[in-house]
């Protein structure tokens, strides 16, 4: 982490925190990850020194936190801390709803020390900054979009090894799907291949692995029609039109579950799920792993999500306050038990000797350590919140248009991407 502030104002001295509430938007209300969260933020408001009390509140989804904080910001009344995508903090800060929190990680009593700055991964810390190096966003605990794979399954079928191009990957998703067609049960029939979700993350983790990033060759804008995009439109189209990729009205864990997906494409977050699928009557006992996405040539990658959390600009007191409790949620002690909670993967080295037990206990996720070296992450533009949407949008328009219609579409989505920059960049 950059340890010299930008331009930008630091915690008045002496501020003093004690007695604050800091409230605490998030996502995370059900399952594992809010009961983790809500128990962490119990023992801070029961520990602290300063006698601060954090009120943790679920928005719901992502797009109704961000719909509820734009909300707030008209209002004036916003919350003390929120989670977030970096597009749309971005978005908060170039408002001055947000701030900067170098001066805070800087500070000489309630800051970081340098070894502690050094403990973050780097990738992490620069997910959350700003073009002009300011940093808007902290990362509390990252995670990535894999393909859940059934490879027991996979070599019955003839398959030794995971697909590493794009023509393994077809193969193996066609023969899953012309296995249950040729089977004597009806209700899997037009199943067993990929489930394919046209959504950003999915389209960018195939871009990725084919080494590229969906910007243009200067960095300084989108490109859609570069190789690397067309080439993953005309898999995920092929694969629909060949029906080997079809879609569910929900999370696919009980499709995958029940051998009615080979693939499945899920953030890493949602092993807790697929395992618990797993466990239900009709499901079928098979040695299934994560594996990266496969490029056209044999590249690999994953598109990483990071959990960033954001302060929100009040007051000296009520942002201190918010703060210290940010810097006791990304401990190292705090931040394993929030991972084992969560299924999340850490975002500083001196949690990994925390977290080993439950690697060994969880060795499918243990893999996913492996991948991060391998992933990218989506722009943290504050355009990339309008952008995300038409790339979803457009992907979704290819699987149901020609193979012709792509071209036209792409550089449709250009021009969307060009305005939405010119709009918010």
């Amino acid at each position: 982490m950059a340890t010299e502030p930008p331009a930008a104002e630091a915690p008045a001295p002496g501020v003093d925190p004690t007695g604050q509430t800091v409230v605490f938007w998030h996502v995370w209300g059900t399952g594992g990850p809010s009961e983790a969260l809500q128990a962490i933020t119990d023992e801070f408001n029961a520990s602290n020194e300063w006698g601060i009390t954090v009120e943790a509140l679920d928005q719901g989804k992502y797009n109704n936190l961000e719909d509820a904080f734009n909300a707030a910001v008209q209002s004036g009344d916003l919350p003390d801390l929120v989670t977030g995508y970096t597009n749309a903090m971005a978005n908060w800060y170039a408002v001055d709803a947000l701030v900067d929190l170098i001066p805070y990680v800087n500070d000489p009593t309630f800051g970081l020390s340098a070894e502690e700055q050094a403990a973050f991964f780097q990738g992490s810390l620069d997910g959350g900054r700003a073009a002009d190096g300011t940093l808007f966003a902290f990362p509390i605990s990252q995670s990535a979009n894999v393909l859940f794979y059934n490879a027991g399954w996979a070599q019955e079928m003839g398959f030794e090894n995971p697909p590493a191009t794009y023509e393994e990957f077809k193969a193996q998703a066609c023969a899953a799907a012309e296995t249950n067609a040729s089977d004597d049960n009806p209700d899997n029939d037009g199943m067993g291949g990929l489930v394919l979700y046209a959504g950003a993350s999915n389209v960018a983790s195939f871009v990725f692995a084919n080494g590229g990033n969906m910007l243009n060759a200067a960095g300084d804008g989108y490109d859609f029609t570069d190789p690397t995009v067309v080439d993953a439109a005309a898999l995920m189209k092929d694969l629909w039109d060949s029906g080997c990729a079809f879609a569910t009205e929900s999370y696919p864990n009980p499709e995958f579950a029940t051998r009615r997906a080979l693939f499945t494409m899920s953030s890493t977050a949602g092993l807790p799920y697929q395992i618990a699928a797993f466990e239900a009557p009709d499901a079928i006992q098979d040695g299934w792993t994560i594996i990266p996405f496969p490029g056209k040539e044999g590249g690999q990658s994953v598109d990483l999500f990071g959990q960033y959390v954001a302060m929100a600009n009040t007051n000296p007191e009520r942002m201190m306050a918010t703060w210290l409790f940010m810097k006791y949620l990304t401990s190292p002690e705090v931040q394993a038990r929030w991972i084992e909670g969560s299924a999340y993967y850490p975002t500083r080295s001196d949690t990994l000797p925390l977290i080993e037990a439950y690697g060994a206990e969880n060795p499918i996720w243990s893999l996913g350590l492996t991948f991060l070296g391998s992933g990218k992450a989506e722009p943290a533009w504050a355009s990339w919140t309008t952008v995300r949407r038409d790339v979803g949008d457009t992907f979704n328009a290819i699987l149901q248009g020609a193979p012709g219609d792509i071209p036209g579409l792409l550089e449709a989505l250009n021009a969307k991407a060009e305005e939405a920059m010119a709009e918010t960049e």
